[in-house]
């Protein structure tokens, strides 16, 4: 194997004859080098993506969740916050309630996420942080507040401070229905804008409001239910095996997430993105490589007193076979080891300066350029694929090779 890897890598390095040989052999090595570099930047960048959505998530999702595994509600959910409260890495758990409504405010209207939490909510949560006006507040004693987002707040034309309340309708879960008084179908509250919140991203940001758990409760008909249990952990937590508590003490009439769970519909379709497009450029690579094979053909026909040295010196066809398999081998090794540094190299200089810009109007985007994250087991995958795919292309010249050496 020596032999045949030194003799592979002295024809790489050595000037051939004929200098469409040469022309050929840096023109598949570019071409498995280039593919090899969008390969990392594209992976890279749906990494920076992945990421992305996970600190701009993390502000208003819970650490954990607990819903009911069938139904909509958590019956006794007050009592199931108690139980996992004790549960030791538990910081906090509180019920609360998601539900679709109605808010007007003065002459406009709009469909609105209501979501009803306990006064001291933002403990628990990352809201404080992402206030834009006023501040978080729902109880004062007297009336009702809620926080709404930017959405909301800018479609119903609302601020913290305004003396009117918003009236929130929600349609009576129970009961018989007059239809010649429609209004009677609903139930009915006031809050006050006490804060506005922008998350930046639009789920959030679009038309959800925060309301307190009171509210929520009279506005459904709820008295112990909730739609889930939100839990924050303590700081040296370990987050699986708080999972895995809660999941024993509740039993299997409960689901538990985390918020990669939470959000798992965004995240598969970003990771489904990432390696449709890595397949798609694999194809690429597939056809940049066929230049390999057209290196190696020449290369045998040049190499033929060479050849017929080497078999004279007692080496085998099977020998032979391998120099030329290896060399095609060290091609693609070569470009995939360049392209890897190349893509590393433009992966750094985007991550520190921005270069590509996203496009569209920049003043409603999160981000200005695109993100960028590189992972070594991406790396890695990539390698994998570019040296696997050059060995089967090299052994594909063995065909000619043999045909050559029957002669």
């Amino acid at each position: 194997m020596n032999f045949v890897l030194k003799i592979a890598w002295r024809y790489l390095k050595s000037k051939k004859t004929h200098s469409a040989v040469n022309i050929i052999s840096i023109v598949a090595v570019c071409g498995v080098m280039v593919t090899t570099a969008a390969m990392v930047c594209v992976l890279s960048v749906f990494n920076g993506f992945s990421g992305l959505i996970g600190d701009k998530l993390s502000k208003l999702d819970p650490q954990l969740v607990v819903n009911a595994a069938a139904g909509k509600t958590v019956a006794s959910a007050d009592s199931i916050a108690r139980i996992v409260e004790g549960i030791d890495g538990v910081e906090m758990a509180v019920p609360t309630i998601t539900e679709h409504g109605l808010a007007v405010f003065d002459d406009f209207q709009m469909p609105v996420l209501i979501k009803g939490v306990p006064d001291d909510y933002n403990r628990l949560s990352g809201i404080d942080d992402v206030i834009i006006d006023g501040q978080f507040m729902l109880d004062d004693g007297v009336a009702h507040y809620t926080v709404l987002s930017v959405g909301a707040a800018l479609q119903l034309r609302v601020r913290p401070g305004f003396v009117d309340g918003i009236r929130l309708f929600a349609p009576k879960r129970m009961g018989s229905i007059n239809l010649s008084n429609p209004a009677g179908a609903f139930r009915s509250d006031t809050v006050y804008a006490a804060g506005v919140y922008q998350v930046e991203q639009s789920e959030y940001d679009r038309d959800m409001i925060i309301v307190p758990m009171d509210v929520a409760r009279f506005l459904y008909n709820y008295r112990t239910e909730a739609t889930g249990v939100e839990i924050s952990l303590a700081a040296e937590a370990d987050e699986g095996q708080v999972m895995q508590a809660v999941k024993s003490a509740l039993g299997d009439g409960y689901t538990v997430k985390n918020r990669l769970m939470q959000q798992d519909y965004a995240f598969r379709m970003v990771n489904i993105e990432k390696w449709v497009s890595f397949l798609l450029l694999g194809f690429i690579m597939v056809i940049a490589t066929f230049n390999v094979i057209g290196t190696l053909s020449l290369l045998i026909i040049e190499k033929d007193e060479s050849i017929a040295t080497f078999r004279n010196m007692g080496a085998t066809n099977k020998q032979i076979t391998r120099i030329f398999i290896a060399e095609g081998w060290l091609i693609s090794l070569t470009g995939a080891v360049a392209g890897i540094v190349i893509g590393l190299a433009l992966c750094l200089l985007q991550q520190e300066f921005g270069l590509i810009e996203l496009q569209g109007a920049t003043e409603m985007l999160v981000i200005k350029a695109y993100p960028v994250a590189v992972k070594l087991l991406d790396l890695a995958v990539v390698f994998a694929a570019v040296a696997i795919v050059g060995l089967l292309t090299s052994a594909a010249t063995s065909v000619v090779m043999r045909h050559k050496l029957r002669r």
